[in-house]
């Protein structure tokens, strides 16, 4: 069922529990991603970003994403992740999304607020949630904050009151990407941030977090994690395999389908594993 952020974060929330973003820039990865959550019975988050549109044309994977979330038995919000501008993040809602994530963390902090008011007060004639994000979560750090741009909770209840975002990414040490170093969450930052928030936490840069660093997080408030690399890697690893099976003489495994299996299994093996380390697994059959 197409349903929004609303009605996965509030749960996730209080039952101390997160949904994952699983970011599914092809029918490939949709496939995955939608058979790990019928499988594991889980809400599940799924839709692609801005950064990633030159490999997947927006007008064409929209109808598919949405289509799958309808005819689904588990909850299936249809998210625009790093909007980062404001034309396209127009187009994700006049194509059926049922969320978006506003992106404008790197301007000034009234831009910010401004632009995202904006985009909520749009969204939400539309039926549609909107995340924002308040710091800035970069490519991955060193793991301090030599440039201050670590979420703070005066900033975060403030950005939130002022725009109203039904959802808030903060930065407290976490990367997209591949780290470079170890990641230094800061975790008490977390919890303090999840007391005084109204909206649920978000934590973008969740490939490379060891599992505690996941179970940590999700104590401490954070309510959606947003994977994509670990997704990649695992594809790629499983497409690998098949051409070095072919190379060593046996031309059977290297089929074009057999190949397309092999991804979309490594993939959703991922998702699964995600799902049950976030605590989402049988959510979707609970009130």
């Amino acid at each position: 069922m197409l349903v929004n952020l609303d009605s996965v974060l509030k749960k996730a929330r209080a039952g101390r529990y997160a949904v994952g973003l699983f970011n599914t820039h092809d029918t490939d990865m949709l496939e995955a991603a939608m058979c790990a959550a019928e499988e594991a019975r889980s809400p599940i988050i799924i839709g692609t970003a801005e950064i990633l549109l030159p490999y997947g044309d927006l007008p064409l994977l929209a109808p598919a994403f949405i289509a799958a979330a309808r005819r689904a038995s588990v909850p299936v919000v249809v998210h625009y992740d790093h909007g980062l501008t404001f034309e396209k993040t127009m187009e994700a809602l006049k194509l059926g999304f049922s969320s978006v994530m506003y992106d404008a963390s790197a301007k000034p902090y009234a831009d910010n607020v401004a632009e995202t008011a904006e985009v909520v007060k749009i969204a939400h004639a539309f039926g549609a949630t909107v995340e924002g994000e308040i710091g800035h979560v970069g490519s991955a750090p060193e793991g301090d904050d030599r440039n201050g741009r670590y979420t703070t909770v005066g900033e975060a209840v403030d950005f939130q009151t002022k725009t109203g975002v039904d959802a808030l990414a903060v930065a407290v040490g976490n990367a997209h990407g591949v780290y470079k170093a170890k990641p230094n969450l800061q975790l008490d930052r977390i919890a303090e941030l999840g007391a005084a928030v109204a909206a649920p936490l978000v934590l973008h840069g969740g490939s490379g977090l060891s599992d505690d660093d996941f179970r940590n997080a999700i104590a401490r408030g954070i309510a959606k994690l947003n994977i994509h690399t670990d997704m990649v890697l695992a594809g790629m690893r499983a497409m690998r395999e098949q051409c070095a099976a072919h190379d060593a003489g046996k031309p059977d495994t290297w089929d074009y389908l057999d190949t397309r299996k092999a991804k979309v299994e490594a993939i959703k093996k991922v998702i699964l594993e995600k799902m049950e380390l976030f605590g989402s697994v049988g959510r979707a059959d609970r009130a």
